[in-house]
Formats: C-alpha cells, sequence, structure tokens
C-alpha cells in the first residue's frame, strides 16, 4: 500500500509540473511568396515619338507619360516600360542637348538623383557604359533596400544631342531579399536593352 501511494504521489506530481510548463515554440525559416517567372522574349522599340531605338522585354508594356508630378511631360518622349508580372517599372525620359540643357547639366542632375538613394542604399556601384552603336553613359546598380535597384543615362558619344535617362523602381514595398530573384531576371534583359540602344539620327 505504501508503494502504491508513493507512485500514485509521483505520478500526479509529474503531470502538475508538466503541465506548467511553457509550449516549446520553434523558430520556422522566412519564406517568400513564389513567383511564377515569364518566357523570355523581346520586342522592338520604334515609337515615332521618340528618335531611339532598342530591345525590351517581350512581357512588359510601354506606357506614354505625358504628364510628370502632374505637370505635361517637357516632350513627348517620356514613357514607362511597366512589368505586370512583376508590378516594377522603368521610368524613361529623354530630353535634347542644347544650351539650356548641356551635357554637363543633365549629367549632374542624373547623379543627383542617384545620390538621393544613398540614404538607404548600403553602396552604390557606378560603371561606365559604352556599346557597339556610339552610345555611351553611366550605370548605376544601387545595392540594398533602396527604391531604385538601378539607373542609368544615355548619350551619343560622337554628336551630344541625345540624353536619355532611366530608372527602374518597383512599385511594392516588399523585402528585398524577395525581390532579389525578380530583379536579378528583369537586370539581365535591361542589359539587352542598353546594348541594343541606338539613336535613329
Amino acid at each position: 500500500m505504501k508503494i502504491f501511494l508513493q507512485v500514485l504521489f509521483a505520478t500526479i506530481t509529474i503531470a502538475l509540473l508538466t503541465q506548467c510548463e511553457e509550449p516549446v515554440i520553434t523558430p520556422k525559416p522566412r519564406g517568400y511568396p513564389k513567383v511564377t517567372l515569364p518566357e523570355k522574349g523581346f520586342k522592338e522599340f520604334s515609337g515615332d515619338y521618340c528618335n531611339m531605338k532598342f530591345k525590351y522585354p517581350a512581357y512588359a508594356e510601354v506606357q506614354r507619360n505625358k504628364y510628370f508630378f502632374g505637370e505635361e511631360a517637357p516632350n513627348d518622349c517620356w514613357f514607362n516600360l511597366y512589368f505586370p508580372d512583376f508590378d516594377a517599372k522603368l521610368h524613361c525620359s529623354y530630353t535634347p542637348i542644347d544650351k539650356e540643357n548641356n551635357i554637363e547639366h543633365l549629367q549632374k542632375q542624373a547623379f543627383k538623383m542617384t545620390d538621393w538613394h544613398t540614404k538607404k542604399a548600403n553602396y552604390i556601384d557606378e560603371k561606365i557604359f559604352e556599346n557597339e552603336n556610339h552610345v555611351i553613359g553611366m550605370t548605376f546598380d544601387v545595392k540594398g533596400p533602396a527604391a531604385s535597384p538601378i539607373q542609368f543615362f544615355l548619350t551619343d558619344s560622337l554628336q551630344q544631342a541625345h540624353f536619355f535617362r532611366g530608372a527602374f523602381y518597383f512599385n511594392s514595398q516588399v523585402n528585398t531579399d524577395s525581390l532579389a530573384p525578380m530583379y536579378a531576371f528583369i537586370k539581365e534583359d535591361l542589359k539587352v536593352m542598353l546594348n541594343t540602344f541606338e539613336w535613329k539620327e
């Protein structure tokens, strides 16, 4: 009887102690939404409202930009390449080089607009660009949680009559790591755009 009472007491004690313990929580690895990447392919951009042509991703849509921050765009050659699969845009603007908008002023503005992202960027990788069509410029690869991960400007090396600027943005505020596969996918196709870029005149 004494042994029975001891076993009963021990069983009740263990049951009470285990009920007081907090549940063990195992942290789950961070998950990101699965993204279905579109099929690769390119279209030819040669709108009559711009004196340039290039190849751009077939999964993008050209959207004319008649207004800029509520005001009328400076000329007809302002447009976006919209990527509906990623809810992202490449904002494109063209400026003819003249006395008022000389090449030094336009380049300074491009650097200034890119430098604005240094507030959140880890660093900006600047590279001189040139393709076989006598198009030169700079590309800016913005590293870190910045709103615009890539920007660039292009001009013509011969006459220096044209200035074209692009700035890529994701419309959603998603973790930078989760956007990385999408950005890498689009970045490769933007390289094709830059390498095939040429002026019509």
